[in-house]
């Protein structure tokens, strides 16, 4: 076969992806090396981008003491549960509002799309939460978001593409349908299943405006509000949730590199999930959202 020859147009627009991936990737490097920088290391330069020098201070300043690992805990309840949640009302949901033969399907698909339009705002959304009791509660955090409306639909149209005869045979050998959700359906569409749980994994691993809202008690607090606080002010969140210990051992602490630390620590348990599940995303939210 003969090989296809390069042209100079070939070079030029891979020179700009690369160009474009480089510019992609630099800020993550800048984070990460200067989580690990020594202050008089980086005053010397203007542009921090090659390291001269490694220390461990900052990441020994933000995991000296138990908050990070209670807002570490916090995240990790709040993404499970939120997670198993998220699948449990969506994958419920769109297997019923599939069939064309449920009773007021129309209505509710309005209702539901509605909701992607218009919010009741955040006064009687933060109301609501109140009634139902789930102030300083992990519940305030899981239940508001139960379901997206976008993935919500995803699951629907991918619940439609399963030919009806499948579950008719099913029907016919005596299985009901919770049997043939749970047994033939969702390992069916186990790659829409698997991107939409990780997107909400995600979704909740990062959850901070929900907890700044409804969770006063800082004990309760996920990573990612602890990380915002610290983003906005390390002093004043040493002063407040970390005690007088932590606020003198921060003032000998390079601020920056407390911050970036506190990116790193949060960004990597999300990350090391990702490798995992990388292969369903083509294959899952693009089969789903495409409507037959």
């Amino acid at each position: 076969m003969r090989q296809h020859r390069r042209s100079w147009a070939d070079y030029a627009v891979n020179s700009l992806l690369m160009m474009l991936a480089l510019l992609t990737v630099l800020p993550f490097y800048n984070v990460f090396i200067t989580s690990f920088a020594d202050p008089a290391e980086v005053a010397k330069q203007q542009f921090y981008l090659i390291p001269t020098s490694f220390t461990l201070d900052s990441y020994k300043t933000l995991l000296d003491g138990s908050y990070v690992g209670r807002a570490l805990a916090n995240s990790l309840i709040v993404t499970l549960a939120g997670t198993f949640v998220n699948m449990l009302v969506t994958t419920c949901g769109a297997y019923a509002l599939s069939k064309k033969g449920m009773p007021g399907r129309t209505v509710m698909m309005a209702g539901i799309v509605f909701t992607m339009l218009f919010s009741g705002g955040l006064i009687p959304y933060y109301l609501t939460i109140k009634n139902l009791h789930l102030i300083n509660s992990y519940g305030a955090m899981i239940f508001p978001v139960a379901a997206s409306t976008f993935f919500l639909i995803v699951m629907i149209n991918q619940f439609r593409s399963i030919p009806p005869s499948l579950e008719e045979s099913a029907k016919m050998d005596g299985a009901n349908d919770i049997y043939i959700l749970f047994r033939i359906v969702i390992p069916i569409t186990k790659p829409t299943m698997a991107a939409i749980t990780l997107f909400y994994a995600v979704a909740r691993w990062n959850e901070w405006y929900n907890a700044m809202l409804f969770m006063t008690d800082t004990k309760k607090h996920p990573m990612q509000l602890f990380l915002r606080n610290m983003l906005a002010d390390v002093t004043r969140m040493a002063r407040d949730d970390m005690g007088a210990t932590m606020m003198s051992q921060m003032t000998q602490t390079y601020p920056d590199g407390l911050k970036m630390a506190s990116v790193i620590v949060t960004m990597v348990p999300i990350m090391l999930v990702y490798p995992f599940l990388q292969k369903y995303f083509s294959a899952g939210v693009t089969l789903g959202a495409v409507k037959e």
